[in-house]
C-alpha cells in the first residue's frame, strides 16, 4: 500500500509540472500592514450531557460559557522573501457551572472539582514566504488529516511548531511539518496533550473540479506512525442533481514506548451522497481491521478524517464495522436562506472491547442551524445539536447511555 500511495503522488506531481502556478503570491504582496487582517469570533456555548442514571457516574455535566477567539494575520513584506507575523488570542469565560456539573471539556477543572471562572492563552508565529511557499513557525491551528487541532468546544486546540505549505504547481498543495506541543481545548499550560514530537509530510492534488486525492505520512514519537489516503469524486447528474463519493483510509502502527497503546490496524470509510435540489442523502460504511482501536488525540483531537466520526462516537474500536444514513435539508430552496437541518443514524457492530468481542453501539444526531444573511448581524449563527447514544457493551466513553445537547451561538467580526 505504501508503494501505491507514493506512486499516486508521484503521478500527481508529474501531471502538475506542466501547469505551473500562473503568478507568484509574493510578487503581488501589498506589504506587512496593508495585507493585514484582524478577526474576532465570539462563541457562546451551552453543553449538557445526561448519562441516563448510570450508577457508575454520579453527576451529569452541564455548563455554559463564552469564548473569544481573536486571530491577527499580517501581510508579507515586499521583496523576494516576505516576512510576516500571525497572532492568536483566546479567552474563555464561565457563565454557569458548579460542583458536580463540571467535566464538559469547556473549562479547566481545579482540584476541588469546580471549573475555573475564566482562562486565556496567547500565541504568535513568524512566517516567511517565497513565491507561493510559506514557512510558518510558532503557535497555529492546523487542519491536516494526520495533524488536526480540535475546535469542538469553547476554544480550539493550539499547536506549536513548523509548517511548510507550498502551492507552486497549479492544483497541488504540499505540506511538511514538525510539531512539539499541542495545548488542549480546556487547558492553557504548555503541551497539555503530552506530545513529544510529530513529523508529517504529504499533499493534495486536484485533478479537476470533480476529482481530488490526498496522501500523507506522519510519525509521532513514542506513539505511532500513520499513512493516510483520500479520494474525493463528484459527479453532476443535472443542474439540480449530483453524486459525490469520499474515501478515507488510515494505516496506523505503534512505535517506541507505545504511549497510545499497541496498535497495528487499518481504518477506512467510504461515503456516497446524492443531492437533489434542497435534499442530500448520504450513506457511509466504515471498518477497522487489525489490532487496537484507531489511535489519535496526541496528534490533535481532530485527526480522525473518517466518515463515521460523529458528535459522540467515532465508531473506531478494534474490528468494528459501522453504517451511517444521513439526511440534509437546505431551506434556501423554500425561501429561507441560511436555515438548514441535518439528521443521521450510525450503527456499529463487532467491536472488540474489554467486555466483549461483539460490541454494538448506535448514535442518532439531529441538528438545526441558521445563519443571518444580511444586515448588521450578518453571519451571526445559531446552532442546536442533539445526540442520543446507546451501547449495551460500553463501547464508547465508558457509559452505555448518553443524551447530549449543545447550543452554539457564533458571531464573527472582521475588524481589519
Amino acid at each position: 500500500m505504501q508503494v501505491m500511495k507514493w506512486s499516486i503522488i508521484a503521478l500527481a506531481v508529474a501531471a502538475g509540472t506542466s501547469q505551473m502556478a500562473v503568478a507568484s503570491q509574493q510578487s503581488e504582496s501589498t506589504g506587512f500592514v496593508e495585507g493585514s487582517s484582524l478577526n474576532v469570533l465570539n462563541r457562546n456555548l451551552y453543553f449538557y450531557r445526561d448519562f441516563r442514571n448510570d450508577p457508575t457516574l454520579d453527576d451529569d455535566p452541564q455548563e455554559w460559557g463564552h469564548g473569544i477567539i481573536t486571530t491577527f494575520e499580517s501581510g508579507f513584506t515586499q521583496g523576494m522573501v516576505g516576512v510576516g507575523v500571525d497572532a492568536i488570542g483566546l479567552l474563555g469565560i464561565k457563565l454557569d457551572s458548579g460542583r458536580g456539573r463540571a467535566g464538559t471539556g469547556l473549562f479547566p477543572t481545579g482540584s476541588d472539582g469546580r471549573s475555573q471562572d475564566d482562562y486565556s492563552e496567547f500565541g504568535a508565529a513568524v512566517k516567511l514566504r517565497v513565491s507561493n511557499t510559506v514557512l510558518k513557525f510558532g503557535d497555529q491551528f492546523t487542519a491536516l488529516p494526520v495533524f488536526a487541532t480540535d475546535d469542538s468546544r469553547l476554544l480550539p486546540e493550539v499547536a506549536e511548531g513548523f509548517l511548510l505549505t507550498s502551492n507552486e504547481i497549479a492544483g497541488l498543495e504540499l505540506n511538511a511539518g514538525h510539531f512539539t506541543a499541542i495545548n488542549a481545548m480546556d487547558q492553557t499550560f504548555h503541551d497539555s496533550l503530552g506530545l513529544k514530537k510529530a513529523d508529517l509530510v504529504g499533499g493534495t492534488y486536484t485533478f479537476s473540479d470533480a476529482l481530488s486525492s490526498s496522501l500523507y505520512y506522519s510519525s509521532v514519537e513514542d506513539n505511532f506512525r500513520k499513512y493516510y489516503g483520500n479520494i474525493n469524486y463528484s459527479m453532476p447528474l443535472s443542474d439540480a442533481q449530483a453524486l459525490a463519493f469520499d474515501f478515507n483510509i488510515y494505516d496506523t502502527k505503534s512505535k517506541g514506548s507505545e504511549d497510545s497503546g499497541e496498535v497495528d490496524n487499518i481504518a477506512w470509510s467510504l461515503s456516497a451522497a446524492y443531492s437533489i435540489d434542497a435534499h442530500t442523502f448520504t450513506v457511509v460504511h466504515q471498518r477497522v481491521t487489525g489490532d487496537g482501536d484507531y489511535a489519535y488525540g496526541v496528534d490533535g483531537g481532530g485527526t480522525v478524517f473518517l466518515g463515521n466520526s460523529v458528535q459522540r462516537s467515532d465508531f473506531n474500536a478494534e474490528g468494528e464495522k459501522s453504517w451511517q444514513a444521513r439526511y440534509d435539508l437546505d431551506m434556501a430552496s423554500f425561501g429561507v436562506p441560511g436555515l438548514s437541518f441535518m439528521a443521521r443514524y450510525v450503527r456499529g457492530t463487532d467491536a472488540n472491547v474489554a467486555t466483549t468481542n461483539n460490541g454494538k453501539e448506535w448514535e442518532r444526531d439531529i441538528e438545526a442551524r441558521y445563519v443571518v444573511q444580511s444586515g448588521a448581524a450578518k453571519d451571526l449563527s445559531f446552532r442546536l445539536r442533539q445526540a442520543t447514544y446507546r451501547s449495551s457493551d460500553g463501547v464508547y466513553y465508558g457509559s452505555p447511555s448518553i443524551d447530549e445537547v449543545r447550543v452554539i451561538v457564533s458571531y464573527p467580526l472582521s475588524i481589519l
